[in-house]
């Protein structure tokens, strides 16, 4: 550890009561202290706030509700209620009234922003409620934060599962941290992205990020966002003038034809999308989502890449933070003059075909081609199943730079880099036998008393069903 990270006499409570300096947390720990920062920026531009929490829990945000209850007096201190669903839909439905709680009367404050989580298949069956809450629109001093625990592996669920084609069925915009620090950045652009275009945000989160642990520097000023000019006058926000149904298909207009375009404006003008790496004359531009930045980081240290080496390649890295709807302008900017466009994103091609689709109608020398799931020539590149890993993308990328016509001394370093995962001894997958998701509460409510008769089935989300009986419940 840094000596600007070393903290000796770091205790539990810093990790929420510390405002600047050096910080050490997991992510499930930021995704408790998120809503308290928040409200501290609001009390620091003097708006009368209050946070809601309500979800359910499973794996990866199995804990979640376990550390909020333990950070109780921090929330309190906040205005931050935490009340965990009965289920997913009825956290959210909570989340959605909190949005109007001026149509009920007196309120003590002037706005609740909230923060729903739960588990993948929980944003399946909550559609409904997101789709409804959505177009409805969230508060101006309120908004929203849908966090979401996808399971690309099913390393705790029935069968791997992403949901990002949910959030853009319903039009939520999606958000990605790649790292602990992230949950908290991008967590508080997410609110203010909800606040001025009245969406309800969702932020996409694995195991891989909200199970890791990690030392980081919280910035000494709140964050500054900006936004952007060209509003229309009647708002962007939940408006109670707004009658359904008879005026449901001006809501839907005002989704479609405002709020999202606002929301590409607000991510454009924050740069929510950002570089890492420019090269000086660019071959390769390769645009990561999410936690599969981490990976090719990871991938270019192991091939012994460093900033000076991928100036010489040509190679630029660019960093995309809300994968829809996805702000291409400042990516296709970035990428002016490249060859190739090597779009990195675990499952299905979201931001891939996004890219493709803006640049369709661009002129031949001002288009590089696009590569991910598939290289130029259609044939499987990244695969669309499983999860990544460094070892896989730098196979990729050695396999890019050659059909750019390098070979430089990467041949070499990708033997060696071959070698140390050969030379790693692998374990065999033990056995599982069937249990419920790690967190859920089902693996104890559904205990059946003593002498008791036993029927019905099981509502809840049961990880590897490969033996015949299922003795707890």
């Amino acid at each position: 550890m840094s000596q600007a990270l070393a903290q000796p006499d770091f205790s539990y409570d810093d990790v929420y009561a510390r405002e600047q300096g050096p910080i050490f947390m997991t992510g499930i720990q930021a995704l408790v202290r998120l809503p308290m920062a928040q409200r501290r920026h609001d009390r620091l531009r003097g708006l009368n706030t209050a946070g809601l929490v309500s979800g359910y829990r499973g794996s990866p945000l199995g804990a979640y509700d376990q550390q909020l209850w333990k950070a109780q007096k921090h929330l309190d201190a906040h205005d931050v209620v935490f009340q965990p669903g009965l289920n997913e839909d009825l956290a959210a439905t909570a989340l959605w009234g909190a949005q109007m709680h001026k149509a009920y009367g007196k309120t003590r404050v002037d706005g609740v922003f909230g923060v729903w989580y739960g588990k993948g298949p929980g944003v399946d069956r909550s559609g409904d409620v997101f789709r409804n809450a959505n177009i409805l629109g969230s508060s101006r001093l309120g908004g929203v934060l849908a966090v979401a625990g996808d399971d690309h592996a099913a390393q705790s669920s029935m069968f791997p599962h992403q949901t990002d084609g949910i959030f853009q069925s319903v039009m939520m915009p999606v958000i990605q941290p790649a790292s602990v620090e992230e949950i908290l950045s991008l967590g508080m652009a997410g609110f203010e992205l909800s606040r001025y275009s009245g969406l309800w945000v969702a932020m996409k989160t694995i195991a891989e990020v909200v199970e890791s642990a990690s030392s980081f520097l919280l910035p000494a000023a709140a964050p500054l966002f900006v936004e952007p000019e060209g509003a229309p006058a009647h708002g962007l926000n939940w408006d109670p003038r707004i009658a359904w149904p008879a005026q449901r298909a001006e809501l839907e207009r005002r989704l479609v034809d405002e709020r999202i375009p606002a929301a590409i404006a607000w991510a454009r003008a924050n740069g929510i999308n950002r570089p890492i790496l420019r090269a000086r004359q660019p071959r390769l531009c390769i645009a990561t989502v999410g936690k599969a930045h981490q990976d090719l980081m990871q991938a270019l240290a192991d091939l012994g890449l460093r900033d000076h080496d991928l100036q010489a390649l040509g190679v630029s890295v660019f960093k995309i933070a809300m994968s829809w709807p996805l702000e291409a302008g400042t990516l296709l900017d970035f990428a002016e003059g490249c060859d190739e466009l090597l779009v990195v994103e675990e499952k299905q091609p979201i931001v891939e075909s996004q890219i493709k689709d803006a640049l369709y109608h661009r002129p031949a020398a001002r288009r590089p081609r696009v590569t991910g799931k598939t290289d130029e020539q259609g044939r499987p590149l990244l695969p669309v199943v499983s999860e990544f890993t460094p070892l896989m993308l730098a196979r990729v990328l050695r396999a890019r730079l050659a059909v750019l016509g390098d070979t430089l001394t990467l041949s070499d370093r990708m033997a060696e880099v071959e070698a140390r995962s050969s030379a790693t001894p692998v374990t065999p997958m033990p056995a599982r036998k069937p249990f419920f998701c790690s967190g859920c509460p089902h693996g104890t409510s559904t205990r059946t008393p003593e002498g008791s008769i036993t029927g019905g089935g099981i509502g809840c989300h049961v990880m590897a069903l490969s033996q015949p009986t299922l003795k707890t419940a």
